[in-house]
């Protein structure tokens, strides 16, 4: 008589892959471009979607320059470039969720003919969110071993904030070139509310006067609250933020040399709140009867743990793309960014990467040029392998002590977010095999193994839990060496 089982399915939300890709996109600067001071680009995410292998982005860059003409007077440019990129995987299917966040890896610039170029290297990094279903055993004939399981399913939100500033400089005459960067510092869920809050990195690059560059930024605090009806407390969240439109207004007394400088920032936000969702399920089965053959079915989820934060100034000679003497004098420090990732070092887990920014000179025959410098960083950090590393680059500053070489600082605002994992191991089927031979005895006497548990043992006597119990009622577990079993069986 063949064995009789039930199982269940379970179906839930969560993430299925990651993919990352690369795009170049390209932008034009006519020939007023006389020599490139400082360029940026920036990036927004405007559409995503998933095919049958592969995955579709949709996006817009945005560029500035600021530059010297033929006749050294220093401008500024911007423009704007739509672009459609792919990232391929067999593993993709319409039915999947795709989540972009899109970064700028570098900036390039070249001189072609009559026009100057700007090359933004876009990076995407892909997350991807589906059904995971899996069958496990539910019962049926056989003697089951149930412990509770936990799955992690994902519950995607969205929205948007702004965050606004207003501040008082020295007066300026036109403000060239500004660039955000957004870092989250805390997520918390609540009761139907996914609430993180975080702070916007505001680098302005603004003309003082004739011929004379001057730098400044802000941190900006923000919060948001995103409406999430499976957010309750205690729940694993995660959050990225993306600057979406800046707009800057400066009032200007020349009486009083006085800008007062109001900034509104408009942010998009996306959520992915984690769920706990137990699963009682069969890790182990066995027959009284016969032997049984388990096939096991395994299934991983992730989700996302604590978020840690800290602070660290860190300085020591920088790297320079161009040479710089004595002869020039440093005005400004625009465009700080930092790129870091956690390494298993000789004394622990540590912060290791680099810190980036463009510095500003004026030469002795009157002319800018921009240096780009870069800090290599080495920070002992408390964090798991695997975790999401965000630092936010501010304060930066460069001097040169001795002729030919920059000393700069720079503070970094690390935050780190743990990654949890959960694996589900159950039995999925089971197959009926030869008949077990029965003993026919009144008494059985059995010698268990130092350090079985009940499950163990009754496993190994082919009987319930519940019916080795009461016939010895006195056992401890795990069992001691030198413990003996005895089992009674009714005449029949």
């Amino acid at each position: 008589m063949a064995i009789k089982t039930q199982t269940e399915t379970f179906r839930g939300f969560g993430i299925t892959g990651e993919l990352t890709s690369q795009t170049a996109v390209e932008c034009r600067f006519g020939g007023e471009v006389e020599t490139v001071l400082s360029a940026h680009a920036s990036v927004a995410l405007t559409g995503a979607e998933a095919d049958n292998g592969e995955v579709r982005y949709f996006g817009k860059a945005y560029f500035s320059v600021v530059y010297e003409d033929v006749e050294k007077r220093v401008c500024r440019a911007e423009k704007g470039v739509e672009f459609t990129a792919r990232a391929q995987d067999e593993g993709v299917y319409p039915a999947l969720t795709p989540r972009v966040k899109l970064t700028v890896e570098n900036v390039a610039v070249r001189r072609e003919g009559a026009g100057v170029y700007l090359t933004a290297l876009v990076g995407a990094d892909i997350t991807l969110y589906g059904e995971q279903s899996f069958e496990y055993l539910s019962g049926g004939d056989l003697i089951c071993k149930r412990e509770p399981v936990t799955v992690l399913c994902a519950h995607l939100c969205g929205g948007g904030t702004e965050a606004e500033d207003e501040f008082e400089t020295e007066f300026v005459g036109d403000i060239l070139m500004h660039a955000e960067t957004a870092a989250v510092t805390e997520v918390v869920c609540e009761t139907g509310i996914l609430r993180a809050e975080g702070e916007i990195n505001l680098s302005i690059l603004a003309l003082k006067g004739e011929n004379s560059l001057v730098s400044f930024e802000r941190l900006v605090p923000f919060r948001a609250e995103i409406p999430c009806d499976s957010a309750s407390v205690g729940n694993g969240a995660e959050v990225s933020v993306s600057v979406g439109r800046t707009v800057l207004h400066a009032d200007t007394d020349e009486e009083k040399g006085k800008c007062k400088i109001t900034a509104e920032i408009s942010l998009s936000v996306e959520g992915c709140v984690y769920e706990e969702v137990a699963v009682d399920g069969v890790t182990d089965a066995f027959s009284p009867d016969c032997a049984v053959s388990l096939t096991y079915g395994e299934a991983v989820s992730r989700g996302a743990g604590a978020l840690a934060r800290s602070t660290e100034r860190v300085s020591g000679k920088a790297a320079l793309s161009a040479p710089v003497d004595f002869s020039d004098t440093f005005q400004a420090v625009t465009l700080q960014r930092a790129e870091a990732n956690v390494v298993n070092g000789e004394n622990g887990k540590r912060l290791e990467g680099v810190a980036m920014a463009t510095l500003l000179v004026l030469g002795a025959d009157g002319s800018h040029r921009g240096i780009e410098i870069s800090l290599p960083f080495s920070v002992p950090v408390q964090a798991e392998e695997g975790c999401r590393v965000s630092v936010l680059a501010c304060g930066t500053s460069a001097r040169q002590r001795q002729e030919g070489e920059v000393d700069a600082e720079v503070t970094l605002k690390i935050c780190l977010q743990e990654t949890q994992k959960g694996s589900v191991r159950l039995v999925s089927s089971a197959e009926e095999g030869a008949p077990i031979a029965r003993s026919d005895s009144a008494i059985s006497v059995y010698i268990p193994r130092a350090g079985d548990g009940l499950w163990e043992l009754s496993k190994s006597l082919g009987k319930a839990p519940e019916e080795v119990e009461a016939s010895n009622p006195d056992m401890e577990f795990p069992i001691k060496e030198g413990q003996r079993v005895v089992i009674y069986r009714k005449k029949s």
